[in-house]
């Protein structure tokens, strides 16, 4: 019997659960072909050439050189301009792929594709990149997609991406955040683990724990330094008149003073961290400013949560002193919190920002420029549905390593080198796009036709509103 890592004749690695896998990893392509109602074929042939390149993609025509692509270049933009992806379909297909897990953790982030020079692609706003700057600003123009990836604890970089969306400049991010996660607790299986969704400091901690009051989650959200919340007011003495009051003692995160003694703590031990110190304080909550009810007149609401400190020793491979970790999380009625899965499950968060860069590096989802958003949406789609292939494929491929790297067993090998031996795989598992029929040459433009300008679409500036003013006054 071969051993467990070992390639069979077939090529693929003799692995006790490999049958299974390759039918799984099957029907998924079959279930990615019928979510394709318009240019089924070539949006398939489109997913294996990306899939079956060597190296970073440089563009849609190099991929139509891919044996795998079995049509002209021209289907390929044909695929993206007229084709159609049914994204509810497949938002299911990918739900239904996701790897068992107790609990389950999903992490939210927003990424932006620059479409700087592109003046005729509309939908367009104004966002934040980390490198490339406008008028010496980090400010880009482009499309922002809000991606929801299911997170592991195991030491990789692997994620299970179940959605994207596109965000328009107005769209408020908090609002179609609770949205899609809605969306995706109604595909999961019922009566499962209440599922935790982690964010970075650019969410609304209130906003999204009141958008998700019906909704059967945990909010993770990490905090600013800077920030002060309150807790509930004492009871009022007898006979004492005039409006109660809504906030209690203040709990100023910049000043130790002000913190009362810890609802519960945590200290463990970790082999990247050191000691980790946790603290938690329960019942509290910040002014709101941004609510439904803004600008009638009424009460603000009163949203409450818990804060959490998380203190680390050190840092994996940093020699600065580590920072102190703020975070907030709310849950359902019932569901206590555990300290040491809230720390490990924001650290967990990272990981999607590597799936999102093995996609824009990669993968080339950022590579094409197309002129209109739909045609994004569309090569989206195909970016996750390959980087799901691929996660299938983990078990199935074999480790086509360089010379110079070090061999790894098939649970160990990263994105990158399943890709590299996915085309080996792919011969075994064939396609189910039909084959390509002759046309004969095409028509070409009319004589005397001429197309005339494309209309131009300036960039869209979301204003600031009054509710923004007010909390950048307040942490001012």
């Amino acid at each position: 019997m071969a051993a467990v890592g070992s390639v069979h004749p077939s090529g693929l690695p003799a692995h006790p659960k490999a049958p299974a896998t390759l039918a799984r990893l099957q029907a998924f392509r079959a279930g990615l072909y019928a979510c394709c109602p318009s240019r089924a074929d070539a949006l398939v042939d489109l997913a294996d050439a990306l899939l079956s390149t060597q190296g970073p993609v440089a563009s849609l025509p190099q991929l139509s050189l891919e044996p795998a692509h079995r049509r002209g270049w021209g289907s390929t933009y044909a695929a993206l301009a007229r084709g159609r992806i049914d994204a509810e379909r497949l938002r299911d297909l990918l739900a239904g792929c996701l790897p068992p897990a107790d609990p389950l953790v999903f992490a939210v982030d927003v990424t932006t594709w620059p479409r700087c020079d592109a003046e005729c692609s509309p939908e367009r706003g104004l966002y934040y990149h980390p490198s490339r700057h406008s008028a010496g600003q980090p400010i880009v123009a482009g499309w922002a997609f809000q991606w929801i990836c299911q997170l592991g604890f195991a030491r990789d970089s692997w994620t299970a991406p179940v959605d994207a969306r596109r965000l328009h400049p107005l769209e408020d991010t908090d609002q179609t955040a609770a949205v899609q996660i809605r969306a995706l607790v109604a595909r999961l299986t019922a009566g499962g683990p209440v599922p935790w969704f982690v964010f970075d400091a650019g969410y609304d901690s209130a906003q999204l724990s009141l958008d998700l009051t019906e909704a059967p989650v945990a909010v993770l959200v990490r905090l600013r330094s800077d920030r002060c919340f309150y807790a509930d007011p004492p009871p009022r003495p007898p006979g004492t008149g005039g409006r109660p009051r809504r906030h209690g003692a203040k709990f100023a995160f910049a000043d130790p003073a002000t913190w009362p003694t810890p609802t519960t703590s945590l200290v463990c031990q970790d082999d990247q961290y050191g000691t980790v110190t946790v603290q938690a304080w329960a019942g509290l909550h910040p002014k709101q400013h941004r609510h439904p009810g803004h600008g009638s007149g009424g009460p603000r609401p009163i949203v409450r949560g818990t804060i959490v400190r998380v203190q680390v020793q050190r840092i994996p491979a940093k020699t600065r002193p580590p920072k102190v970790l703020w975070l907030w999380w709310a849950g359902p009625d019932g569901l206590q919190l555990d300290l040491d899965l809230a720390w490990r499950a924001y650290v967990r968060r990272f990981d999607c920002e590597h799936t999102v860069r093995f996609c824009k590096q990669t993968l080339g989802w950022t590579t094409p420029r197309p002129r209109h958003p739909t045609q994004a949406d569309r090569w989206t789609w195909l970016v996750l549905a390959g980087y799901t292939q691929l996660r299938l494929a983990r078990q199935l491929t074999a480790d086509a390593r360089l010379p110079w790297e070090r061999p790894r067993p098939p649970s160990k090998l990263s994105p990158y080198r399943v890709r590299r031996g996915f085309p080996r795989l792919l011969c075994t598992l064939g396609s189910p796009a039909a084959a390509p029929k002759p046309s004969g040459s095409s028509p070409g433009r009319p004589k005397g036709h001429r197309s005339g300008p494309a209309l131009r679409h300036p960039a869209v500036k979301k204003p600031a509103t009054r509710a923004h003013q007010e909390a950048q006054e307040e942490a001012d």
